[in-house]
């Protein structure tokens, strides 16, 4: 996913709903990017620390809806959320993030939004689609 975002030394991602934080870790080690996970389980950020620290990774991790949470900051945005999130998410990407800013998300596309590319992958043998995404101008997402 962040290979396909073109994710860059120094950019800040943005992994929304974190999960185990596997996301955290690759953009930080193999991207040297600045990463930011948000995450609303308590269980999943108790592990993604976990992860964090048996990795000797640093990464930004915020509990709390994402939906609450400004992403103006964002260069780069991976999601992994159904259709009907990122129906919610779709105004708020939006308006919030900067032109330029890249959304990638698996599986799932934004409504509304046309692709700049769509990827095929092979993930643990299963076939996934990529869309990725890029913000021309504040505001108008395609």
């Amino acid at each position: 996913m962040l290979a396909a975002a073109g994710l860059r030394r120094g950019e800040v991602l943005f992994d929304l709903g974190a999960g185990d934080g596997r996301i955290l870790v690759e953009a930080v080690r193999k991207f040297g990017a600045k990463a930011v996970g948000i995450e609303i389980d308590p269980e999943r950020i108790a592990q993604i620390k976990g992860k964090l620290k048996s990795t000797g990774t640093e990464a930004t991790l915020i509990h709390a809806d994402f939906m609450a949470v400004d992403l103006s900051s964002a260069d780069v945005v991976a999601i992994y959320l159904s259709e009907t999130v990122n129906a919610k998410l779709e105004p708020k990407l939006a308006r919030e993030l900067k032109t330029g800013a890249r959304v990638i998300s698996l599986d799932y596309a934004l409504p509304g939004w046309v692709a700049e590319r769509e990827l095929l992958a092979k993930a643990a043998g299963l076939d996934r689609k990529l869309y990725l995404y890029r913000v021309p101008s504040k505001g108008v997402a395609q």
